[in-house]
This record gives structure tokens, sequence and C-alpha cells, in this order.
């Protein structure tokens, strides 16, 4: 059963969605269980991690999307938010929400599938595997799927994830090889990076939640030829 909510306040485009869901239950064979809300508020208020997608409108009269995802954010981070806009620009703000895709009005079936897809194959994918690291005054607990990438700076390494920045007494290498059966793969001696939050690859960097991650020379071919494989993986 995959639980979906739709948060948008113009009732045109609610019967839009809630007909592509049914078209997208009868080709592929998911069960499908749909709540609606007509304002942001009316989904973050009081709200509780039940849902395995939100297909989020941006502009709202009394709480926007962006404003209700981070409010979501604050008690689900493994909810997967896809956006709904008029403007391409929402996108890039969607990073800080850790929002999967965005869909631009008018939405076509075919956008709309392929974006719900790879969401179902995300949360699939999810399975909270953790990693115990040790930091100043004791240890920390973290998800996988959480961490963005691990730096490596004057001999101490920080996890960039989700849930803040921590620093950890361990090596690169042996945090490589704790993570070697995830989808982490070094772009270069200082980064080890999440291949599910890869967002592009430009300038000779991965981009990472809005930051450019540099990829030395001798790794990028490798790095690319990973990351192929993995959305490949993702989008089966």
């Amino acid at each position: 059963m995959i639980r979906i909510a739709i948060v948008e306040d113009d009732q045109d485009y609610i019967r839009q969605l809630q007909t592509y869901l049914e078209q997208y239950r009868r080709e592929s064979g998911e069960a499908v269980d749909v709540a609606v809300f007509t304002d942001g508020d009316e989904i973050a208020e009081g709200y509780r991690p039940r849902f395995d997608v939100i297909l989020m409108d941006v502009e709202m009269r009394f709480m926007d999307g962006m404003t209700a995802a981070r409010e979501i954010r604050k008690v689900d981070c493994e909810v997967v938010i896809i956006f709904i806009t008029n403007m391409a620009q929402y996108a890039i703000q969607g990073y800080s929400v850790d929002a999967l895709d965005y869909l631009l009005k008018p939405v076509s079936y075919f956008a709309f599938a392929q974006r719900l897809e790879r969401a179902v194959a995300r949360m699939k994918r999810r399975v909270a595997r953790y990693l115990t690291v040790p930091v100043k005054g004791g240890a920390r607990k973290l998800e996988a799927s959480q961490i963005y990438y691990v730096e490596s700076r004057d001999h101490e390494l920080t996890f960039h994830t989700a849930v803040g920045n921590f620093t950890a007494g361990l090596t690169m290498r042996e945090t490589e090889s704790r993570l070697s059966n995830l989808p982490f793969f070094r772009g270069n001696n200082s980064y080890l990076i999440n291949l599910e939050h890869v967002d592009a690859v430009q300038d000779g960097c991965a981009v990472v939640r809005g930051e450019s991650l540099k990829l030395s020379r001798p790794r990028k071919a490798a790095f690319m030829e990973a990351l192929s494989d993995y959305m490949g993986q993702v989008l089966k």
C-alpha cells in the first residue's frame, strides 16, 4: 500500500491528480491510498509521519508548499515530497527540504507517472540502515540514507546529513568500508558521496543538495559509471 497525500487548493487539479493516481494504480498494480488537503496548513499542523509520498502545490492561500514542507521535515525525514508548481525556479528551493522532484503545471500523465515511479522506487529502496560514529562526548547513530556526503578535512571527517553536520573520529577508508554495500562513491580524496542525493553533474562537480563537490579527474569516469548504474536501478 502506497500512502499518498495531495496538497492542492485548486479543485480541478485535485480531480486531475486523483484521475492520474487511479490510472497509475491500474497500470502498475500498486495499491494506493489517497488523502486530500486543500492548503499547506491542513497537512502541516499536527503532522505525524503516515504518508509515503506528498504531492505538494507550491502556491497556496494560507501556507505555501515550501513552508509546509519545512514543517513536515521537522518530524518526517522519510516521506518523499514532489512539488507541483507553475515556476521551475522552485525546484532549486526544493533542495532545502529534500524534495525528490517537481512537476510543472499543466501536468501531463506521462510526467506524473514518471515522477511517481521514481518516488515509489526510492520509497521501496529506503530501508533504514544505520551507522554509529564516534563524536565528541559519545557516539551518534546516523541513518545512511540521510547522509548526503562525508568530507575529509584536517584529518577529521564531517558527515553532512539531513539532520545536521557531525564531526567524527573515523578515517575515510574505514567509513568507505562500512558503507561499501550502500550507494556511496568517492568523488575525490576528500569526498565520499551518497549517489541517492546527487542532483546533477556539471563543470566537473557532483551537485549534492545545491553544493558542488569537485570530482577528481582519475575518479570522474568511474563515478559517472556508478551514478548511471545506481539511477538505472532506481528507475527500474
